[in-house]
């Protein structure tokens, strides 16, 4: 029972010091400059989340070419790149891993 109070503990800290973020930091108060560097935030973070998915297996090594990850993973950039939409572009990622792993 120890272990879920500690969960719990850590959850509210969590959502506290995030909330404290959001609530004491204004955003009519921050200057241009400020605005413009954090704008990047989402775009630095999405590939750290994304890249480690589709290069590293499950013992932590580099997968190798030939795995469908790799297939997903480059179908999704030229769509997202032609398209622009997020959307069509997980979807046609998806789609082309689920044909590479299905047909091959």
């Amino acid at each position: 029972m120890s272990i879920w109070i500690s969960m719990i503990i850590a959850g509210i800290i969590n959502y506290l010091t995030r909330l404290g973020s959001v609530l004491l930091i204004k955003p009519e108060k921050l200057s241009e400059n400020t605005k413009l560097i954090l704008s990047f935030v989402p775009s630095a973070v999405f590939p750290a989340i994304i890249f480690p998915a589709v290069f590293l297996n499950e013992t932590n090594t580099l997968v190798s070419i030939n795995d469908p990850k790799i297939a997903g993973f480059i179908v999704a950039i030229i769509v997202g790149y032609l398209s622009k939409n997020i959307i069509t572009t997980i979807i046609a990622g998806l789609i082309s891993y689920w044909l590479v792993i299905f047909l091959f």
